[in-house]
């Protein structure tokens, strides 16, 4: 009786033992111990004796001995079990978390940790990204220019020169993973180090070091010993006279802010242009046609302003705000408006392939001439020579002096030619065409100089640099998008933009080293660059309709647009030049009186 109660107590011992590490989590042991078996083997091994040893308890008794090794094999197997962390003796089930990251005080890693973050600092779903609108881009450039500065002001006074820089993303991610393991893993901290090629561990300096200078400057500097033997604080210049009594000192500076970084900070700032997002002047165009290959609208350098409506042609006086009409074709439509460089002639090409020569002063035409056998799409001046462009794909050089119709016939392009632009100081022509392709012409010659083909549509958007020679600018049609600097004494691209929609036209600022561009589809904007850097100064939206038309004042300062919402709006989009004080503010309450153009 004795003996089967001693073994009904034992048996229920082992059984409520085997229950409480069932629910025991199985942990890895440390290096150089035995592997224990599974621990699915070993409950149903230890069940396996508890039903054998419950069984027998009616049919024969235990043998003392076989218990006792039993007992004893139990506590060996148990004591490596018992090694995971727990206060309580009921063990608590291990907490399971999802896909959100949530830290955890043990066998945390700090590289995993913070790739994990969002971008704004918390485990949270990312948003979507808020849209800008162009009107707040200039803002949002600031502040990230402010941001810059600070970071770099903050970064120079912590470390002096030993910026600790991030990890590149070069890194490979099995070089990232093995360099955070081995420093935040706690199981890696009792292992001896192994031996690692230098080929294999991150370059010193991308690793945050202690900076080797002081964090503050009112902490004692550290001594070194001068030549005589006596030492000599660092940063107090030895000197027979007494202490160092300059009071821009840092020893005496009540803020951590050294003197350089203050005085760069008190400096007085140049302050940033404002460009005013609203048009000063709207004029009414009707009948302004809508086509990306047609040159509508022309600025004389005697103060009027030249716009094609139809098949006539008007006259905006800057000045006294007045429109006149300079001629009406009746049978045929006006394609391209261009004025002579000094003087008050203009040149009117027209959709039967004439180009027509007019006095604006008397209003009179002065004569006419032929050649083309398709509308004339583009006309530039070079002093008194007239070149135009059509859509037969011909371009005609004339002297205006003379009774030939023209002097060479350039052939070159093999669609329509949408743009030409002369370069007056080095007699260098530049055209483009719906073929894709921009040619540069050195004066009168028929060859080209140079072929450009990196064009990926229609070449219509052309400007030559009035700050540096040889500067060619270029822009593409709807499926290129893009703005180009061409070199064409190298004969090669400087630089490039892609503006994200249609350019239509170019011109470059006469005061300041600065490009403006008008677009197209999407937003129909007008914006002015700041050259080299191609930062945006200003983006100017109104028009309903892509911006096919774009003149500038003779003072430089004021630009007019024309698109096809029948529309010129005039932008005061650059200062006047200092030095010769040309134009005045007032021109814009002098241009309130008229409101329509014709």
């Amino acid at each position: 009786m004795r003996e089967t109660t001693l073994e009904s107590q034992i048996t229920s011992s082992l059984t409520s033992k085997t229950m409480e590490n069932s629910h025991t989590p199985t942990v890895v042991s440390p290096a150089g111990t035995r592997t224990p078996p599974l621990a699915t083997n070993k409950r149903n091994h230890l069940t396996g004796q508890i039903t054998n040893g419950a069984e027998r308890a009616g049919s024969e008794p235990v043998d003392p001995t076989a218990l006792s090794k039993a007992l004893k094999e139990m506590g060996d197997t148990g004591g490596v079990r018992e090694r995971t962390p727990g206060a309580s003796p009921s063990r608590k089930r291990q907490r399971v978390y999802g896909d959100r990251f949530i830290p955890n005080r043990e066998g945390q890693d700090l590289q995993a940790s913070f790739s994990l973050l969002h971008d704004d600092g918390s485990p949270a779903t990312p948003s979507k990204a808020k849209k800008r609108t162009p009107h707040g881009e200039l803002h949002f450039q600031k502040t990230e220019e402010a941001n810059r500065t600070f970071s770099t002001l903050l970064r120079s006074e912590l470390f002096d020169n030993t910026i600790p820089q991030p990890t590149p993303p070069t890194l490979s991610p099995d070089l990232t993973s093995t360099h955070s393991t081995t420093i935040n893993d706690p199981s890696r901290s009792r292992t001896p180090p192994t031996n690692v090629s230098s080929s294999s561990l991150p370059p010193a300096s991308l690793t945050p070091s202690t900076p080797h200078k002081n964090l503050f400057t009112y902490m004692s500097p550290r001594h070194h010993t001068n030549i005589s033997g006596h030492p000599t604080p660092s940063r107090t210049p030895q000197s027979r006279h007494g202490p160092n009594l300059n009071a821009r000192s840092d020893l005496y500076s009540l803020s951590p802010v050294r003197f350089d970084s203050q005085r760069l900070l008190l400096s007085p700032r140049k302050a940033p242009r404002a460009v005013s997002k609203v048009p000063f002047k709207v004029l009414d165009a009707p009948d302004l046609a809508d086509d990306f290959y047609l040159n509508l609208v022309d600025w004389g350098n005697s103060g009027l302003l030249g716009v094609g409506l139809g098949s006539c042609v008007y006259m905006w006086n800057s000045s006294s705000g007045r429109v006149t009409k300079l001629c009406d074709l009746q049978d045929d439509i006006v394609t391209s408006v261009s004025w002579i460089q000094r003087g008050t002639h203009v040149a009117i090409g027209t959709n039967k392939g004439l180009v027509q020569i007019w006095d604006a002063e008397k209003q009179r035409r002065l004569r006419t001439m032929t050649g083309h056998t398709a509308r004339v799409g583009a006309l530039a001046w070079n002093d008194h020579i007239l070149t135009s462009g059509s859509r037969d794909r011909l371009i005609y050089h004339r002297d205006v002096r003379q009774a030939d119709q023209y002097l060479r016939k350039l052939v070159g392009h093999k669609q329509e030619v949408c743009g030409l632009r002369w370069n007056t100081e080095d007699g260098q022509l530049a055209s483009g065409g719906n073929d894709n392709k921009l040619m540069v012409w050195d004066k009168l010659s028929e060859t080209p100089l140079y072929k450009f083909s990196e064009h990926t549509a229609a070449v219509k958007a052309i400007a030559w640099s009035p700050h540096q020679r040889h500067l060619l600018a270029s822009g593409g049609g709807t499926a290129d998008r893009r703005i180009k600097f061409w070199s064409t004494s190298t004969g090669s691209c400087v630089q490039e933009l892609d503006t994200g929609s249609q350019v239509c036209n170019l011109a470059w600022s006469k005061n300041s080293n600065e490009i403006v561009s008008t677009h197209g589809y999407s937003q129909n904007q007008i914006v002015v660059w700041k050259y080299p850097s191609m930062t945006q100064v200003a983006s100017l939206t109104g028009h309903t309709y892509r911006v096919l038309y774009l003149a500038m004042s003779p003072d430089g300062q004021t630009v007019v647009t024309g698109a096809g919402d029948e529309t010129l709006r005039f932008w005061k989009c650059f200062g006047k030049r200092e030095r010769d004080g040309v134009g005045g503010d007032g021109a814009g309450t002098r241009m309130e009186r008229w409101g329509e153009i014709r």
